[in-house]
Formats: structure tokens, sequence, C-alpha cells
């Protein structure tokens, strides 16, 4: 069992690189199997949820070449076999396989998803699209099955603004014969970025990042070349864990309209901010004034960094109050800041946030984010060592995470027991 031991009390320094974005390569990789030919992915982040992935697309036939931060898929001899259990029990976007398959072959049997475990999340939704779309939908020993004869345009309302949903049908509409209308749709920028890709695949694909999206669909798509956007949520992480430690970090290779939300906290607890093309200057110090942050589907303050700005709160004055109205159990990282001394109390959708000095000790992370938040715990303690186990869903959305903090300054290394 691997660990990352934790010595912090020391402000970050320097420049960081973020790597293409987590929560657009997960879908991209399933898109890629619409084509007829090859696609190639530059910016590909080396996660582990891309190795599980590429380990999917092998089973199904695909020729896949991985080398850096580059990918090419050839998926014109892949079959769309049952994948009842393996590697798509793995990961929670391997739903993304159901869209995809379903636009390619007309048919997927999809074990149900795996991943963090913090709150369910349905597939009610990406399902109902589905089945206006013509598909048959069954559960059968905990597997989707889906099938269609043929695959019809439809409108499409969607109950709640999903993400995965928006991206699954639009997978499935692609290939789809007629026009389809996503109403309500989710407007993340990986979506956008799934619509960019689809389109320079000859998909016809209007409306991306607003409630309304209209595909037009089309016989075949073929090969391309795209780069994946960078990761907003990485990003925002090493932008809280700069001004959590002090420092001065100039976060490179973003898209600062992204980051717009967490920005305008950071300003508001008195961090000095500075953007600039593709790069944004965090640089911290404090004293830092509580704030009141509400986690929202985009463009709202993500929800993805609501565990992270947990911890940067405990370092203001006064009491802060976070809550999150998109998933209303994502507090299991604040059982382990109170192990590290932070006055948290949860109340439903919020935690009550009291600013405190926290004190090195034996963590566990609980899923991704979580992890993130307990790392940036850590490096904010003037004494000790604080151990963070749960390492494996760090590794999921942070790559290179050890090597990025120690050019920065970090005392930051993996241990092995």
């Amino acid at each position: 069992m691997e660990k990352l031991m934790i010595s912090g009390g020391r402000p970050l320094h320097g420049t960081v690189q973020i790597s293409g974005a987590k929560n657009s390569a997960i879908a991209l990789l399933p898109a890629a199997i619409l084509a007829e030919s090859e696609v190639v992915l530059d910016n590909l982040p080396q996660l582990s949820d891309v190795a599980v992935y590429i380990e999917i697309l092998e089973d199904l036939g695909a020729t896949v070449t991985w080398e850096d931060n580059q990918i090419k898929i050839n998926p014109s001899h892949i079959k769309s076999i049952p994948m009842p259990n393996g590697p798509v029990k793995k990961l929670r976007a391997s739903y993304y396989m159901m869209g995809a398959l379903l636009g390619r072959f007309g048919e997927a049997i999809i074990g149900l998803p795996g991943g963090c475990n913090f709150e369910p999340r349905p597939i009610d939704q990406h399902i109902k699209g589905f089945e206006a779309l013509g598909a048959t939908v069954s559960n059968e020993h905990g597997a989707i099955h889906l099938h269609a004869k043929e695959l019809r345009g439809a409108r499409v309302y969607l109950d709640v603004s999903s993400v995965g949903a928006t991206i699954n049908i639009m997978l499935a509409a692609a290939r789809a014969k007629g026009s389809t209308i996503i109403e309500n749709a989710a407007k993340e920028p990986e979506i956008i970025d799934v619509a960019t890709l689809l389109n320079s695949m000859g998909a016809i694909i209007k409306g991306a990042g607003t409630e309304t999206i209209r595909i037009e669909g089309v016989k075949e798509l073929h090969g391309c070349r795209h780069s994946i956007i960078p990761d907003r949520i990485q990003a925002g992480t090493y932008m809280i864990a700069a001004a959590a430690t002090g420092g001065n970090v100039l976060i490179d290779n973003v898209i600062p309209k992204h980051l717009e939300a967490l920005t305008a906290k950071l300003i508001e607890m008195g961090v000095k901010i500075e953007e600039l093309d593709e790069s944004i200057r965090v640089i911290g110090g404090g004293p830092y004034h509580h704030v009141d942050v509400k986690a929202l589907v985009y463009p709202g303050f993500p929800t993805d960094l609501q565990s992270p700005m947990t911890s940067l709160l405990t370092q203001a004055e006064g009491v802060s109050v976070l809550s999150d109205f998109v998933y209303s159990n994502r507090f299991k990282h604040v059982p382990e800041l109170v192990r590290m001394g932070a006055k948290i109390r949860v109340e439903g959708r919020s935690a009550i946030i009291e600013g405190s000095k926290l004190n090195a000790a034996k963590v566990k992370a609980t899923d991704l984010r979580a992890g993130a938040a307990l790392v940036i715990a850590g490096l904010t303690v003037e004494e000790g060592i604080t151990e963070v186990s749960g390492v494996e869903f760090i590794d999921r959305g942070y790559d290179h995470l050890v090597t990025k903090l120690r050019s920065l300054g970090a005392d930051v290394w993996r241990q092995t027991e």
C-alpha cells in the first residue's frame, strides 16, 4: 500500500504546467470509437482512469498507441462485445461506452460503473435519452443491456442538468437518423470539448455549452486530430494549494474563463490573482477573510473543488459556510480534516468551517477530490509529517502530483508499506 508523506509549512513557489482535462479525456476516448478511422488525441493526461479506458478499448479490438501525452486510436476493427464485468467496473465514466457503442453498433452490454463512492450517481437521465432515441434498455444482473434496430433523432428534456447524460446522449445521437435536441443540457467546458471532437470527425452539433444542443445525425464519422482542453479542476486545485500555503505560483496552460467562479472567491478572501492569456498567477499570504461558497453546476463554483476549498477555508479568519448544491453527501473528507484539528461541522448540504491551525496526522482519502483536500491540508501543517493513504484515488485525477509539488518546493514523497 502506498501513502503520500507530506512535511508541510513551506510556501509553494514557481510554475506548474496543467495537464489535459480528466473529465474530457474519459469522454473523448470512448467518443473515438464512433469513427471509422484513426483518431489522435493530444494533451492526454497520464492518469489511472485513462489507462483503464485504454484497456477497455483494446478489449473491444481497437489498436491503441499511447506515448507521453498523445494517443492514437484506430477503431476500424472494434466489435461490440458484452462487457458486464472487468475494467468497466473500475471507473464511473465507463457509462460513456453505452452511448458510443449504441451509436456505432446499435447495441451494448455494459456493467454498472464503479469509481469514487462519495454519492450514488444514477444514470436514469442517460437511459431516458437512449429510450427517446429508440433503444430498449434493461438491467440484467448488474449490467445495462441496450439494443436499437435503428436510432432516430428525438427531443430529450433532461430533468437534471447532467454532464454525463448530456455527453452520452450526444454520443448516441451523432450517428442517429434525423435531428436530436437536448434541452436543459449541461454547459460544462468538457461538453464543448467533446462536441468539438465529434464535429471534427464529421458530426453536426450546435449549441454545446448552452442549455439547448442540436445534433443532426450522420451516417458515418471519420478520424481526426484533437487537443484536449486544460484541466480546470487540476488548475483550481493548484491555485487553492498556492493560496493555502501563502505561496506565489504561476498556473500555466489554463483557460482563465473556466476558473472565474474560483478566482472570484479567492479574491474575495484576500488572495491576489493575476490573469494572463493562458495562465494565472496566485499570490497568497493572508490574512484571509471568511467567505460563503456555494457549489453549483457550471458556470457556478465547481463541486469538484468543494473538498480542496474546505482545506483552504480552515486558514481563513472567522467562520465560513461551504454548501454543495450538486451532491448532498460530498463531505467525507471532513472527518479526516477534523482528525487534523480542523473545526468543521456538517449540517445538511453545508459545512460550517471555523478558521483553525491544522496538525499532522494519519488520514485517508475516500475519493479523488477528498484526497486533494487532504494533500492541501498537509501542505499547511508547520510541524510533523502528514500521512495520506488512499493514493489510488488521487492518481485518478492528478498526474505527476509528487513531481509537480516538489518542483514548487513542497516536501512530498511516496512511501510504500
